[in-house]
């Protein structure tokens, strides 16, 4: 039997293992960008990203939401939370909905710190602007389809967005150009407009969060 020769594409990665690749080389750019601008704030990348997952969250957060969210440990998160406080960027507050727990609230300088760092990916929005409208929903819907299928490895961090939030109403307009509604501004919710990360999330419960990730996957 002759033996097909190989075809100029036979060691061609697939086309998932291709996307992978590349959000991994676009993280490392942003990670570069943030690095410069975090050096010099003095800060650490870790703190720099605490920081900016403290910006706008005026009822605070819990050190454990933090370590989760940068897949890091209670004590490594501490430690980081601890030379914030020092530097005071952050400050310690009671939790709102639990006298006995500890909340973090950025102090005013931690904005403004915040303000800058926000500037360090500007680079990267510039980039992601100037492709047409019509790319740029399609690219979100894509990465909510991606996030859909990695939570369901339990290696995803919990988010902040609009598809965990209980102000969220999926499908309300079935058969609409926009099915999706927000209950906190009373609005239809295109596509276009779903949020990574909202300062005026609420969780809903994790079955609802569960049907509503689902319409991602």
């Amino acid at each position: 039997m002759d033996i097909q020769p190989e075809t100029p594409w036979d060691s061609t990665p697939d086309v998932s293992a291709r996307i992978v690749t590349a959000i991994g080389r676009i993280a490392t750019v942003l990670r570069a960008g943030m690095w410069e601008v975090s050096t010099s704030e003095g800060l650490n990348p870790a703190q720099a990203e605490i920081l900016h997952l403290l910006q706008h969250r005026t009822r605070g957060v819990r050190l454990s939401w933090l370590a989760k969210q940068l897949s890091i440990s209670a004590a490594s998160a501490s430690d980081s939370v601890a030379a914030l406080v020092g530097k005071g960027l952050v400050r310690k507050a009671r939790a709102e909905d639990d006298g006995r727990a500890t909340a973090l609230h950025l102090t005013p300088d931690g904005e403004r710190v915040a303000e800058r760092l926000g500037h360090a990916l500007s680079f990267a929005d510039n980039a992601a602007s100037r492709l047409a409208s019509s790319q740029q929903v399609q690219m979100l819907t894509g990465l909510f389809k991606l996030i859909a299928e990695l939570q369901k490895t339990d290696r995803f961090p919990e988010l902040r967005a609009c598809l965990s939030c209980r102000h969220f109403e999926a499908n309300k307009y079935p058969g609409a150009e926009v099915p999706h509604h927000c209950a906190l501004v009373g609005a239809p919710l295109p596509i276009s407009f779903l949020r990574i990360d909202c300062a005026e999330h609420e969780p809903t419960d994790p079955v609802t969060q569960q049907r509503n990730w689902a319409i991602f996957a």
